[in-house]
């Protein structure tokens, strides 16, 4: 049986794709900062009766955390066929608009730092895999083409921590996909749109089943799909590529 782990998996589009990666015959380790949060999530998808899926409690910023989630998922099997790094925040700014230098730092501490955490703990497991596949989520507003158009659709969202800390992800993406090149590994970055979840107060154009149609397909991706790529669907993307 294929494995995956999702971090941030509780709720949301993280718990949207569990679902549809465990429906697809994955294991799914539902990787949770919170482990009242991640059993209560398992049990969500134990009442649709799927069986193959189970918490690891994992905080993305802490690397004790991971060390040891990394130690729970070898109990099982000492490979890992695909990592989604779903973990993400938004942020806070001040009521006049602005950001403080702390606050950027909490944001990429998670949107970036974290990612890059787990991806570099877990490469050994993904590298025992016939087809390993590691999926960041970013967003439209980290592409720095969309964001210089004041016609698009997003353009007035200029946040001084969320936007830049997605393009960073995006740049490791980039760094990171080149340097697995020669391997069996892809490495792409997945905008799932402007979803509805608790992340924007549920705000958002698209459900979280549609978004995570697209990350599983990411996920799964054939020998012959694209590494190195911005993936989406969403407003600012053509023929499934967001530019950069």
């Amino acid at each position: 049986m294929k494995s995956v782990l999702i971090t941030g998996a509780n709720q949301g589009i993280g718990l949207a794709t569990a679902k549809n990666l465990a429906h697809q015959g994955y294991y799914v380790y539902l990787a949770c900062r919170n482990p009242d949060a991640g059993t209560l999530a398992v049990d969500i998808l134990k009442a649709e009766g799927i069986k193959n899926a189970s918490c690891v409690q994992l905080d993305v910023t802490d690397q004790a955390s991971i060390d040891l989630a990394v130690k729970e998922v070898l109990k099982h099997s000492n490979s890992l066929d695909a990592l989604i790094n779903n973990a993400g925040i938004l942020g806070n700014a001040n009521p006049d608009g602005s950001v403080s230098i702390e606050e950027i730092k909490r944001v990429f501490e998670t949107n970036v730092y974290g990612v890059i955490r787990v991806t570099r703990a877990f490469l050994p497991l993904l590298q025992e895999s016939d087809a390993p596949r590691i999926v960041h989520i970013s967003s439209g507003l980290g592409s720095l083409t969309n964001q210089s158009d004041p016609d698009w659709v997003f353009s007035h969202y200029k946040s001084e921590a969320y936007f830049p800390s997605k393009t960073a992800l995006n740049a490791y993406c980039v760094a990171l996909a080149a340097k697995l090149k020669s391997t069996r590994c892809k490495v792409n970055v997945v905008d799932p749109g402007f979803v509805k979840t608790a992340f924007n107060g549920f705000q958002g154009m698209h459900d979280p089943a549609e978004a995570a149609k697209f990350i599983t397909y990411a996920a799964t991706l054939p020998e012959n799909g694209p590494t190195g790529c911005f993936l989406s669907e969403s407003e600012g993307s053509s023929n499934g590529i967001m530019p950069w």
